[in-house]
C-alpha cells in the first residue's frame, strides 16, 4: 500500500517537471540528463549559454530562409511554365513572340525545360538498312517526256532592272503556261547564264558521282553542320552529305568548327561536304537559301534521289530508311510534312505577318494574286491532306515531274514572297492533280531530326515594314533589287476590289 502511494507521489511529480514517460517507454540511466542538473539538453530546464541560444536562432532562421526560397523558387517556375502554356495556346499578339521558336526567350525556357517537347511517334521503316531492297532504273513519267530549261535571260528593254537575274525575267505569259503541262515542255527554273549561284570546278566533278544526296543549306552564317547520327555503313558509301554554302557561311564555319581539307581541295566537316556556291543571286538570305533547297536537281543533275533538310537540322534517320519509308513502299516521288499548325495558305500568311517574317503589305499582295487566281482556303473537301508543308525535309526522286513541280515552286519564290510555304499549296492546285506526292504525318516528321536553334536571330528591315507607302522615296532601298520582282511588276488584272478570306486563328502561335 505504502508502495503504491509513493508511485503515485512520485508520478505527479513528474508531469509537474515536464518529463513524463508512459509505461511503454521507461526511462534509463542515459536519459538523466533530462532533470535539473543533468546535462545540457534541448529540452533541460537548466539554463543556456547566450552564444548557444543565439547559434540555435541563426540555424532555425537560415533553415526558414532555405525553405521559404526553395517555395518561392518552385512558384515561380510553376507561374512560368503555366503562363507559357496558357500563352502558347491563346491567340494573343503580344505572347507570340515567347512561342517563337527562334526567340530568345522561347530558347531560354527550353533550355529551363520549360517547353513542352514535340510531339514524336515511331515511324514504320525497315530496323536493318542492309535488308533494304533498292529499285532498279528509274520511274517514268506519263506526262512529261522532255523537261528542259530557260538557260538566257532577255534583258529589260527600259534598264530598270539589272541584267541578267539568277531567275530571270519571266513574263505573266510565261509563268501562266508553265501551269499546263505536257509532253515537252522548257520552264524558267533558275540558274540564268551570269546570274550568279556559281560552283567551285573541284565541287562540280564530286558531285557528278552523287547519284543519292543528302542535302542541307547554311547562309548568312545562321547555323553550324550538325552531324547526322545512327548512318548505316552502307548509306555512308552509297550518299553523297552535301551542305551548300555562301562565302560569309563558310568563314563562319571556319571560325566555329574543324574544316579539313582532302588533297582534292575539297572541305569537309565531319560527314559533310562543303559545297561554296559564289555569287549569291539574291540580297536576301533567306531567299539564297531556296536555291539549293527547292533547285536540287539543277545543283546535282546525276543524283537520282535527294534529301533535303534545313541547315539547323540534326538527322537522326538512317536516310535509306526514310527513302524506303516515304517513296519507295508507296510507290512516290515526292514526299514532304505536313505543318504542324496549319492547313490554308491564309493562315499561314497570317502567322507569317504577326512573326514578321516578311513585309505585311507584300504578303498581302501575293495572297490577293492567289485568291483572284483561284486558290480557295485548305477545307476537307480537297484532295489534299493540307496547302502548307513543313518545309524543312523534302523527299524526291528526280523524275521529270518532280523536277517540273520543283522548278514552277521556285518559279513562286523567286516573283513573290521567299515563303515557300505559302507557294507549295498553289502549285499543287495550279496543275490540276498532275502532280503526286506524299504528305506525312508532322509527328513522323518530328521523329526524323533534332531541332538546334539558330546561332542568331533573322532580321532586315523589310520584315518591318506595314504599308507599301514605305516602299516610297528613301525606303526604296528596301526593296529587293533581283528577286520578288513579281511584287512589282505590274499585274495583269485589277487587284484592288480582292478582299482576302477571312482567317480564324485556331492553332498556336508557332
Amino acid at each position: 500500500m505504502e508502495s503504491e502511494v509513493q508511485r503515485s507521489v512520485s508520478l505527479r511529480a513528474n508531469r509537474k517537471g515536464g518529463n513524463y514517460r508512459s509505461n511503454n517507454n521507461h526511462s534509463s540511466p542515459s536519459n538523466s540528463k533530462d532533470v535539473e542538473g543533468g546535462g545540457g539538453g534541448l529540452f533541460s530546464s537548466g539554463k543556456l549559454s547566450s552564444d548557444y541560444a543565439m547559434k540555435i536562432i541563426w540555424k532555425k532562421g537560415f533553415i526558414r530562409l532555405v525553405l521559404v526560397a526553395g517555395i518561392l523558387w518552385m512558384l515561380l517556375i510553376l507561374i512560368v511554365l503555366l503562363f507559357h502554356i496558357w500563352s502558347c495556346q491563346s491567340s494573343y499578339l503580344f505572347f507570340s513572340a515567347i512561342c517563337n521558336k527562334e526567340s530568345k526567350v522561347y530558347t531560354i525556357l527550353n533550355t529551363w525545360g520549360f517547353v513542352p517537347q514535340q510531339h514524336r511517334c515511331l515511324i514504320p521503316v525497315i530496323s536493318n538498312p542492309d535488308r533494304i531492297v533498292i529499285p532498279e532504273g528509274r520511274t517514268h513519267d506519263q506526262i512529261i517526256k522532255n523537261l528542259s530549261y530557260v538557260m538566257e535571260d532577255k534583258p529589260v528593254k527600259d534598264g530598270s532592272q539589272p541584267s541578267p537575274l539568277f531567275g530571270g525575267h519571266q513574263s505573266w505569259k510565261q509563268r501562266e503556261k508553265s501551269f499546263k503541262p505536257s509532253s515537252s515542255m522548257k520552264v524558267h527554273c533558275g540558274f540564268m547564264h551570269n546570274g550568279g549561284a556559281d560552283m567551285d570546278p573541284v565541287d562540280i566533278k564530286y558531285v557528278e558521282k552523287c547519284r543519292f544526296v543528302v542535302a542541307s543549306g547554311i547562309f548568312d552564317g545562321y547555323d553550324v553542320p550538325h552531324q547526322p547520327s545512327n548512318i548505316s555503313d552502307r548509306s555512308k558509301e552509297l550518299f553523297c552529305f552535301l551542305i551548300v554554302v555562301d562565302e560569309i557561311s563558310l568563314d563562319f564555319i571556319k571560325e566555329n568548327v574543324t574544316v579539313s581539307e582532302d588533297h582534292n581541295g575539297g572541305r569537309w566537316v565531319g560527314i559533310w561536304r562543303l559545297i561554296l556556291l559564289k555569287h549569291s543571286p539574291y540580297d536576301e538570305p533567306r531567299r539564297n537559301g531556296k536555291v539549293p533547297k527547292i533547285l536540287t536537281h539543277r545543283l546535282f543533275p546525276q543524283a537520282q534521289y535527294s534529301i533535303w533538310i534545313d541547315g539547323k537540322m540534326e538527322l537522326i534517320v538512317d536516310p535509306l530508311q526514310i527513302l524506303e519509308r516515304y517513296l519507295w513502299r508507296g510507290k512516290n516521288t515526292f514526299a514532304i510534312a505536313q505543318h504542324k499548325h496549319h492547313r490554308s495558305i491564309y493562315e499561314e500568311a497570317d502567322a507569317n505577318k504577326r512573326r514578321k517574317r516578311y513585309a505585311r503589305p507584300l504578303i498581302d499582295l501575293h495572297m490577293k494574286i492567289y485568291y483572284y487566281e483561284g486558290m480557295e482556303p485548305w477545307s476537307p473537301k480537297k484532295s489534299t491532306v493540307s496547302d502548307v508543308p513543313e518545309g524543312a525535309i523534302i523527299i524526291r526522286e528526280h523524275t521529270a515531274m518532280s523536277n517540273l513541280f520543283s522548278c514552277l515552286w521556285f518559279n513562286e519564290v523567286n516573283l513573290f514572297t521567299p515563303r515557300d510555304q505559302l507557294s507549295f499549296g498553289y502549285v499543287v492546285y495550279r496543275l490540276g492533280g498532275a502532280f503526286k506526292f506524299f504528305m506525312f504525318p508532322n509527328c513522323e516528321y518530328n521523329s526524323l531530326f533534332v531541332l538546334h536553334p539558330h546561332t542568331r536571330e533573322h532580321s532586315s528591315k523589310v520584315e518591318w515594314v506595314k504599308s507599301l507607302s514605305e516602299f516610297k522615296g528613301n525606303g526604296s532601298s528596301m526593296k529587293e533589287s533581283r528577286g520578288g520582282l513579281g511584287l512589282w511588276t505590274p499585274y495583269p488584272a485589277d487587284l484592288k476590289s480582292v478582299v482576302l478570306p477571312e482567317v480564324v486563328r485556331t492553332s498556336r502561335a508557332g
